[in-house]
């Protein structure tokens, strides 16, 4: 009330304006800053529920979703300007600096329809399939070296798995991997992640990952990750006797796996770490005996991966099936190949088996016609004469 004089029966002073004027100010500034909050919020809220509901359909879920009132929200298209009219209708007062305003408090926070990226503190939260393509963007170093966490929700592991060498150099300190609704399904699975630098702990939500349900899962993690020194799996800490019983389990595996193997896939592999450790040993050279013990740790989780568990992988469905149809066509060329083979070594078969049959006549032919052409000797030696000056 801008007009007033009095107030209980006071004169109201300029300085009692002044400050009912700053905390008004500050009023208003909290109220738009709850406002943008709220609209972050519900976008995300709303984002994340398209997303669920892609995977659902994609996983053949529809059924189990239909009571879940969340997500009814994103059964209609989403749209940016219903959401924000919506908004501004409960806080008529803001609207003109609402999208100024909405557009900072995005800046924290990548949002889509089909997918969302969220980095908060230090954790990296990847939402849907198409989140993984941020990995391809230039992040800051501050950003990048402050990521510890990175969360995978709603996004196939195959698909993860092709992009584990990107996360790996994006965010080098990225020590604690979380899965939800990433169709974990198998313990071959797990061996992807031994292509990473380390790995510190390791959370597997059972939701949307049956592999949880088998017993023997965490042991499997321990053996075939046991280069990384993992402290914790799903929030509890690993013990030395899991050590021991992970390799009392497993460690049969990988001596038959790297038996069964082929002597060139064996070499290869060997080659591959041999390879970290010298790359290890270049980049130790020169530094101080201090900061080399600082980095004890690491080069075991670099060099440290036994050879055996090292022929313990994983191939991704789309890879397999790629290598499948490159097998096919391979079997269908070497097929036709060896069918223009055959068919050329039979014609010429045939070919040598005619002549074999026609050179009798033939011989006798090509003698009487020798022997009827030099009968007359002065006219053959006229006619070889003819020959040779026509030539000339």
């Amino acid at each position: 009330m801008m007009q007033l004089r009095q107030l209980d029966m006071k004169r109201v002073t300029e300085e009692e304006r002044r400050m009912a004027s700053i905390v008004a100010k500050k009023e208003e500034e909290k109220k738009r800053e709850s406002h943008k909050q709220s609209l972050l919020k519900e976008k995300k809220r709303l984002t994340i529920n398209n997303v669920a509901r892609k995977w659902d359909l994609q996983q053949h879920r529809i059924p189990n979703i239909a009571p879940n009132q969340d997500r009814k929200v994103s059964d209609s298209p989403q749209d940016p300007s219903q959401l924000h009219g919506s908004t501004v209708s409960a806080f008529p007062e803001e609207t003109g600096s609402l999208d100024s305003g909405l557009t900072s408090a995005l800046q924290g926070l990548s949002v889509t329809d089909t997918h969302l990226v969220e980095v908060d503190g230090d954790t990296l939260s990847l939402y849907g399939s198409g989140a993984l393509e941020s990995l391809d963007r230039n992040w800051s170093v501050q950003t990048a070296g402050m990521v510890t966490t990175v969360s995978f929700t709603f996004i196939e592991f195959d698909e993860i798995v092709q992009v584990l060498p990107k996360l790996k150099i994006k965010f080098p300190n990225s020590l604690h991997l979380k899965f939800k609704e990433t169709n974990l399904v198998m313990l071959q699975q797990f061996n992807a992640l031994a292509q990473l630098r380390h790995v510190d702990q390791l959370t597997i939500d059972p939701q949307g990952n049956p592999v949880v349900n088998f017993t023997l899962w965490k042991y499997y993690v321990l053996f075939r990750l046991s280069h990384f020194s993992m402290q914790k799996i799903n929030g509890t800490e690993v013990t030395q006797n899991d050590m021991i019983m992970a390799e009392r389990l497993f460690g049969i595996l990988a001596h038959v796996a790297s038996s069964e193997l082929p002597q060139y896939r064996l070499i290869s592999i060997l080659g591959d770490a041999r390879k970290k450790q010298f790359r290890y040993l270049l980049e130790t050279k020169g530094k101080k005996p201090g900061l080399v013990n600082e980095e004890n740790s690491d080069s075991k989780r670099l060099v440290g991966e036994n050879t055996n568990r090292a022929t313990l992988n994983y191939t991704t469905r789309d890879f397999y099936n790629e290598r499948l149809e490159e097998i096919k066509e391979k079997k269908k060329f070497c097929k036709m190949y060896m069918e223009d083979l055959v068919k050329e070594a039979t014609e010429i078969n045939m070919k040598n088996e005619a002549l074999q049959k026609l050179w009798p006549q033939m011989f006798i032919e090509l003698v009487r016609d020798a022997v009827i052409e030099i009968r007359n000797k002065s006219s053959y030696m006229k006619l070889c004469l003819q020959q040779i000056t026509d030539q000339k």
